[in-house]
């Protein structure tokens, strides 16, 4: 049996109890897995609607939470970008789970299954009552998206893979994609939502567009 923390502080580790962040209408279950230490995010309406972010490592683990906590629930399954530490547990995930999978039609080719929905940027879903808005922003790959709702308090909540950390963006291989990645997440989040907003990465603890708003300028400076 998994059990989950529910004094919810956003830092977790590989073999650390998942936590639990429950908000207005919904809860947000966060696990970290494998070897470089990623996060797979259960969001999950009170309708008991659930999707599950990043099927990223650990199958087995991943699988031991979904049938706990939401037997037979996953709506969806999206990954956030191509990159191999975010899709190890996917396919096992899918087929047991027997849940649709989605990511960008740019990130579509590397992943071990077929994506049975593309997104694209600015398109919503719904996952139960709640109305999930997919965030296309270019730069650490060609199709990294981000994923926002807004809770029943009103307060937004954003899961950017690897395109946003604590600290600045996410790592890009020339400066053509830091400057695609520093003006999507610029224009698409930090212009969009508010101080309050909270983000939740691919790898480490959480953060605010508050906190991290100051120093916009600064990794501009620098360029990563």
């Amino acid at each position: 049996m998994i059990t989950l923390d529910r004094l919810y502080t956003g830092h977790v580790s590989p073999g650390s109890d998942p936590q639990q962040h429950e908000v207005p209408g919904a809860r947000i279950v966060k696990m970290a897995v494998g070897a470089m230490n990623n996060n797979s995010y259960l969001v999950q309406c009170v309708t008991g609607a659930t999707l599950l972010i990043d099927a990223a490592n650990e199958p087995e683990r991943l699988m031991e939470l979904i049938e706990q906590e939401t037997p037979g629930k996953v709506g969806l399954i999206v990954t956030t970008h191509q990159h191999p530490d975010h899709w190890q547990g996917l396919k096992h995930t899918a087929e047991t789970t027997g849940a649709p999978t989605a990511a960008h039609a740019l990130d579509a080719d590397p992943l071990p299954v077929v994506p049975d929905r593309l997104l694209s940027d600015g398109e919503t879903f719904a996952l139960g009552d709640l109305t999930v808005t997919v965030i296309h922003l270019s730069g650490h790959t060609p199709g990294s998206v981000a994923l926002a709702f807004e809770d029943g308090a009103g307060k937004t909540h954003l899961f950017t893979g690897d395109s946003l950390f604590p600290g600045g963006v996410g790592k890009t291989l020339s400066p053509e994609a830091f400057d695609s990645l520093y003006t999507d997440v610029t224009t698409k989040l930090f212009d969009r939502y508010p101080d309050d907003t909270v983000v939740y990465p691919g790898h480490g603890d959480d953060t605010t567009l508050g906190d991290e708003r100051p120093h916009l300028g600064e990794w501009r400076e620098r360029g990563w």
